[in-house]
């Protein structure tokens, strides 16, 4: 079979282009070792029968030479005499012996090669960032098995990362596309002079800034809190007051929507060392929820309880309760109700700081077959 060249060949006309062959390292830009790589990334099974093959046919050889050799020591040269029955059934055993190395090195060597060619290609297709591959385990044995378990592993973590990652920046486009949206709308109209230059057409403008403000300190806030990095100033903070004040920033609020805002704390409640801030940012963020739920009015109820390993904070209201088709993922990124005003990134903030301080935050229906009970659980020891 002849060979296709891949390099342009002397003889081909100056005024004609050539058009490289497969495998060619015209116009290849990789360095010549990456190259010289993928020429040489063959099939492991072949690599590795080889091998064996090699190194039984290697051993079979010098077992037979060395019988041969102990016989012309012992003066049996031309095999004649009582050790030649020996030498030669000795030397026929271990040609047999090597024999059946050879070929059950041969099957082991499919055995093992098999999954390992398989791996090879399913790393070369998630270096492709094609996170749906996965390896077959039954095939494999004891410790192979375990690194296709693992490979598989670790390829649907990078498939669920990437589908996160993916549905963050539509999520992220779409609650920016609004705002932008009528910031352009009310500027371009200003500038045409289609409205005056009032504070009735400017404030608009500047309460959509604000969003988007609150938008991206939101999405470093999650950020920072997911990866570990955001920055907690501990101290020595006691619970009931930390409720009292996010109650009093509220009232005001809760009172023009109707709704009564009440702090039950257990009484001589010891500090809990915490970030008051980023934990007042917290609770205020359920307690504006609750409030926006309850649109004809009722009790939010703001609780705290110490146990022996940690403190509990609860946010109770009486409204219509968290819609079914949320409630699985109501602290993931972007979940919102139908009729929700936010960004829907409030609940996923409340958990990562939560998090971060080593807590659990947790969704419950209400006491009283209504509404919905927000539980924070926060070590204290």
């Amino acid at each position: 079979m002849t060979r296709r060249p891949h390099a342009r060949p002397p003889w081909w006309p100056d005024d004609e282009s050539w058009t490289p062959g497969p495998g060619s390292d015209e116009g290849d830009e990789r360095p010549g070792w990456e190259r010289w790589r993928s020429r040489r990334r063959g099939d492991v099974r072949r690599g590795f029968g080889c091998l064996i093959a090699l190194l039984s046919t290697l051993v079979v050889s010098i077992g037979v030479l060395i019988l041969w050799l102990l016989a012309g020591l012992l003066g049996v040269a031309s095999m004649e005499g009582p050790l030649a029955y020996l030498a030669r059934p000795a030397g026929l055993i271990v040609l047999v012996v090597g024999i059946v190395a050879l070929v059950v090195g041969i099957r082991i060597a499919r055995g093992v090669g098999r999954p390992l060619t398989e791996l090879v290609d399913a790393a070369g297709r998630i270096e492709a960032a094609d996170y749906a591959v996965r390896v077959s385990e039954d095939s494999s044995r004891g410790d192979l098995r375990r690194l296709a378990r693992a490979f598989n592993a670790m390829a649907a973590r990078l498939e669920s990362e990437d589908a996160t990652r993916r549905r963050l920046l539509a999520d992220v486009s779409h609650e920016l596309r609004t705002p932008l949206a009528v910031v352009q709308g009310n500027v371009e109209a200003l500038l045409d002079g289609v409205y005056p230059p009032d504070e009735a057409h400017i404030r608009p403008i500047l309460e959509e800034t604000a969003v988007l403000e609150r938008l991206i300190d939101d999405l470093r806030t999650l950020s920072l809190a997911e990866s570990g990095a955001l920055p907690l100033h501990r101290e020595p903070t006691d619970p009931a007051v930390l409720l009292e004040d996010v109650a009093a920033a509220h009232r005001a609020r809760a009172s023009v929507a109707g709704t009564r805002l009440e702090v039950e704390a257990a009484s001589g409640l010891p500090p809990v060392d915490l970030d008051p801030m980023r934990m007042r940012q917290v609770v205020s963020n359920l307690v504006d929820n609750a409030i926006r739920a309850m649109d004809t009015g009722g009790t939010i109820r703001l609780a705290a309880s110490l146990g022996p390993h940690d403190l509990t904070i609860d946010v109770a209201d009486d409204g219509p309760g968290i819609p079914e088709d949320i409630r699985d993922s109501v602290f993931e990124r972007f979940t919102k109700s139908a009729t929700s005003r936010g960004s829907g990134l409030g609940l996923a903030i409340a958990r990562a700081i939560v998090e971060a301080h080593g807590g659990s935050i947790e969704a419950r229906p209400g006491s009283r077959g209504r509404g919905t009970t927000m539980r924070i659980r926060l070590p204290n020891a």
